[in-house]
């Protein structure tokens, strides 16, 4: 039954208070009750960011003006994948100055290295929220063993991105979902970091390209996955990456167990854009009218 507000509720009765006196059918009041009462507007997605990788060869040649462009399209976070060349200190200035924040980044360094604590340190000046790792070199999955030691290593980055204010995170890719010694190494990494400190930034289009069912993975693994990147296939059998919209990717379903997963934020992504800012805005178009 629609729920009714008091207003409307007090307004039918009068209908039927009317009608009543006036000998009209009883029919009235539930005309009024039900079909005039206010409707619940459908949910709509918040969050909506894109990541700059996207956007690379634009970033080489200006990093401000690409900046500016991407808020002009309506994004109001970013996600970097490298700085150009750029301080921390100037992306906060450039940021600010497009009315742009950045809550993640992917690292590009490897986080047992001597270069994470200064990598922690950019982060928090430029204002992320996560650091991501977004790639693991074969010879840290090559085993069941490379992934328990690799999770481990996860573990303790996480705890040193704590104590500079920071959260830890992981993107996937396909690899993760191809079966090592028996195990699907999404799972090794999911059961052996710590859900306290680790978090997951699902690659939607990687994990479907890898044969996984991210619906299954939020329910196994509810509230992992703060951040997902949004990135649309074609049915055909290559699984061309397109527009998000234009391919095969059921978003509403997947969308409808935000709750489930933990999703907070979702990051537009193409990896080889022919028009690199005509794309992300036809995403962020597609994404901002979607209804829930």
């Amino acid at each position: 039954m629609p729920s009714i507000s008091r207003r409307s509720f007090l307004s039918a009765l009068g209908v039927s208070l009317t009608a009543a006196k006036n000998g009209w059918p009883a029919s009235g009041l539930e005309h009024a009750l039900f079909f005039d009462a206010p409707r619940e507007r459908p949910a709509s997605l918040g969050h909506i960011g894109v990541q700059l990788y996207t956007v690379r060869s634009e970033m080489r040649k200006d990093v401000g003006a690409t900046l500016a462009r991407v808020a002009r399209i309506g994004y109001r976070e970013v996600e970097f994948a490298g700085y150009f060349g750029k301080s921390a200190a100037e992306l906060r200035e450039m940021l600010a100055a497009n009315g742009l924040t950045a809550p993640s980044a992917h690292l590009q360094i490897d986080v047992a290295s001597d270069q994470y604590p200064r990598a922690l340190d950019d982060a928090r000046t430029i204002g992320h929220e996560y650091v991501i790792v977004a790639w693991l070199d074969a010879k840290k999955r090559a085993t069941l063993g490379d992934l328990e030691r690799t999770a481990d290593a996860f573990n303790k980055a996480a705890e040193t991105a704590k104590s500079y204010g920071l959260k830890f995170g992981y993107h996937n890719h396909d690899f993760e979902f191809k079966p090592v010694e028996g195990r699907m190494p999404m799972d090794v990494l999911l059961a052996a970091t710590d859900p306290k400190l680790v978090a997951f930034q699902m690659d939607l289009y990687w994990i479907i390209e890898g044969g996984g069912d991210p619906l299954a993975y939020f329910a196994k693994y509810p509230g992992r996955f703060p951040m997902v990147h949004v990135k649309d296939m074609m049915a055909d059998a290559k699984h061309t990456m397109v527009d998000v919209g234009k391919g095969s990717v059921d978003w509403k379903k997947i969308f409808a167990a935000r709750a489930t997963a933990g999703i907070q934020r979702y990051i537009v992504e193409h990896d080889e854009p022919a028009d690199p800012f005509a794309s992300i805005k036809a995403s962020y178009d597609y994404l901002k009218a979607l209804s829930l």
